[in-house]
């Protein structure tokens, strides 16, 4: 079996940039080990694995380690492969196990429509707050727990400490750190717990909880949003009643096979 790979840097306009996802178009889905193999063998955060045609595809997103229940920056990347090597059009639907996607295409800018996911107050594990080098101000939880801080410098300058940040599961979530931002509305990093990949470089599903709460913060529902780890990454947002609009750009760096013997 020839399954065609694509690696994508996606919510960038450039390579080596944003964030890495790879995307396999499948005939029809494959066991699960297999799945996982061939996300681990990628090496990459996420692995976007589709089947279908027309603009109609269901999805399935891997990391190295498990499968997540959804994954920002994975779809983006699948959106572009699909618009740039499939099949022309601006609109595309991808179904997953929990939710109907929808994607529309605009010069390039790729916009997701994703389920709203409403943080609340929450209190953290202690060695969850042990395991960074800077106390929170305020702590929420969606999918992931969400550290709010007072400035941009104080997440751009967050250390995580993997020993005591690993005996967390937060399966399949993570820690995301955010503040108010110096050139955009609001900042962020993604850490996940028990990954071979300690930090996320862009992360569109933790905008599902970050977008709502900035909104109610900044009291304005469009935002702009940079995800400010070592390769960086821009989205830009939209708060809606019932959903979150994410948009970003992204851009093919690798094309080439998987062949399964």
């Amino acid at each position: 079996m020839v399954i065609p790979y694509f690696h994508v840097d996606s919510f960038t306009k450039t390579i080596f940039a944003g964030n890495p996802a790879g995307v396999c178009i499948i005939e029809r889905w494959l066991d699960d080990t297999t799945l996982l193999n061939i996300a681990r063998e990628n090496g990459l955060a996420e692995t976007a694995f589709i089947v279908g045609n027309n603009g109609k595809y269901d999805i399935r997103w891997f990391t190295p380690d498990i499968e997540m229940d959804l994954c920002g920056h994975a779809t983006l990347a699948a959106a572009h492969v699909v618009v740039k090597y499939l099949y022309n059009t601006n609109r595309i639907t991808f179904n997953s196990a929990s939710d109907e996607l929808g994607i529309q295409i605009e010069d390039g800018l790729i916009t997701m429509i994703f389920p709203k996911r409403e943080p609340v107050i929450s209190v953290p594990p202690q060695v969850l707050i042990d395991s960074v080098s800077i106390p929170p101000k305020r702590v929420l939880k969606s999918r992931d727990f969400i550290f709010v801080y007072d400035s941009q410098d104080d997440v751009r300058d967050i250390k995580v400490n993997p020993v005591l940040f690993n005996q967390i599961n937060i399966d399949p979530g993570g820690l995301c750190v955010t503040a108010p931002g110096l050139e955009v509305d609001f900042v962020s990093r993604y850490f996940t717990p028990q990954s071979r990949i300690l930090e996320d470089p862009v992360t569109g599903s933790a905008h599902c909880s970050l977008i709502p709460f900035w909104a109610r913060e900044l009291k304005k529902n469009i935002l702009s949003a940079r995800q400010i780890s070592q390769r960086q990454g821009e989205l830009f947002c939209e708060n809606l009643e019932d959903s979150v609009l994410i948009s970003g750009y992204a851009v093919t760096y690798k094309t080439g096979e998987i062949v399964l013997d």
